[in-house]
C-alpha cells in the first residue's frame, strides 16, 4: 500500500485506467453470457443502471443531499441521455460482436470527441488529428473487412462509440465543478429513469440465478466508471488516455480463450492502426508543442 501510495500521480492514474478496462471487459464478457441465455438488451440496460444507482445509494443516504448537489442538472440528464443510447449500442455489440471486436470500437470514441468538441465548443482541430482520425477508420475498415456489406451491429457499435465521445465532451464540461462520484450518481439516476420503459416492454422475471449475474454486471460496470473517473484525476487525458486500448488486449485474450474467436493477420494490422492513432491523437499535440519550445529556444 505505501509503495502505490509513494507513486507518481501518472502510475497512479493508468493503473486506475487499466484496472477500469479489465472491469470493462468483465462487464463485457458478462452481458455475452447473458444474451446467450436469451435475455433482452432492454432488460440488461435497465439492470445495469438500477443496480449501479442501489450501490450508489448508501453513499447518498450518509452524505445527505449536499453530497450530490449540483448546478448543472441540465448537462448531467444530457450525459445521461445521449449515454444511454450509447449504451443500447454497446450492449448489443458486446453480446453479438467478437469480444476484441467490441471492445476496438468501443475505443474509437476518442477520434469523435475533436468533431464533438468542434461542433459544440469551437475547439480548434490540427492536422494531425484529422491525420490521426483518419488512420483510425483505416483500421476499423481493415478489421470489421466487409465483403459485400458493414454488418450493421458493427455500424451500431460505431455509433455508439460516437455517442460515447459526445458524452465525454459533455463530462469535460462538468469535471470543473463536479466530482466523479456526482457524476456517476446523476448518470445512474437519469439513465434509469430513461430505460423503464423498453425494459418494461420486454419484461420477463428473471430467475435468481440471471439476478445474480445482472448483479455481478452491473458491480463491474459501475466499478469501470468509478476507476476511470478516479484515474482521470491523476494526470491529463492525453498522458492516461492511451491506457484505455489495454481493454482490446484483454478482449482478445478472454474472447480466445471462452469463445475460441481469433483474429486475423489483417485483423491485428487494423488493431496496430487504431491504436497507433489514438495514442498520436491523445499524445502527438503535446510532443509537437515541447520540439516546437525546444526549437524557439534555440
Amino acid at each position: 500500500m505505501n509503495a502505490i501510495r509513494t507513486m507518481p500521480p501518472l502510475y497512479k492514474g493508468a493503473i486506475l485506467i487499466i484496472l477500469s478496462e479489465l472491469a470493462l471487459v468483465t462487464t463485457g464478457m458478462i452481458i455475452r453470457h447473458l444474451v446467450s441465455l436469451g435475455i433482452e438488451t432492454e432488460m440488461l440496460v435497465l439492470a445495469r443502471n438500477l443496480l449501479a444507482l442501489c450501490i450508489l445509494l448508501p453513499w447518498v443516504l450518509r452524505g445527505g443531499l449536499r453530497a450530490v448537489h449540483t448546478h448543472h442538472v441540465g448537462l448531467h440528464f444530457a450525459r445521461a441521455a445521449v449515454g444511454m443510447c450509447g449504451m443500447y449500442c454497446l450492449f448489443i455489440s458486446w453480446g453479438h460482436l467478437p469480444l476484441a471486436q467490441a471492445a476496438l470500437i468501443k475505443q474509437t470514441a476518442p477520434f469523435f470527441i475533436p468533431l464533438v468538441a468542434w461542433f459544440w465548443l469551437r475547439e480548434q482541430i490540427t492536422p494531425m488529428t484529422v491525420l490521426s482520425i483518419g488512420i483510425g477508420f483505416v483500421g476499423i475498415w481493415l478489421i470489421l473487412d466487409p465483403q459485400d456489406e458493414v454488418p450493421w451491429i458493427a455500424l451500431l457499435a460505431l455509433f455508439g462509440a460516437a455517442l460515447g465521445g459526445t458524452a465525454k465532451v459533455v463530462i469535460r464540461r462538468m469535471r470543473a465543478t463536479e466530482s466523479s462520484v456526482v457524476i456517476v450518481f446523476y448518470f445512474a439516476l437519469f439513465a434509469t429513469l430513461i430505460s423503464a420503459v423498453p425494459a418494461l416492454l420486454v419484461w420477463q422475471t428473471p430467475s435468481l440465478l440471471i439476478v445474480a449475474w445482472m448483479l455481478l454486471m452491473a458491480g463491474t460496470a459501475t466499478l469501470a466508471q468509478l476507476l476511470l473517473s478516479k484515474g482521470y484525476g491523476y494526470a491529463p487525458a492525453g498522458q492516461l488516455g492511451p491506457f484505455t486500448y489495454a481493454s482490446v488486449v484483454f478482449a482478445a485474450i478472454m474472447g480466445y480463450l471462452l469463445w475460441q474467436e481469433s483474429l486475423s493477420i489483417q485483423a491485428l494490422f487494423g488493431i496496430c492502426l487504431v491504436v497507433l492513432a489514438g495514442v498520436v491523437l491523445m499524445v502527438g499535440p503535446r510532443v509537437v508543442k515541447r520540439v516546437l519550445g525546444r526549437h524557439t529556444k534555440i
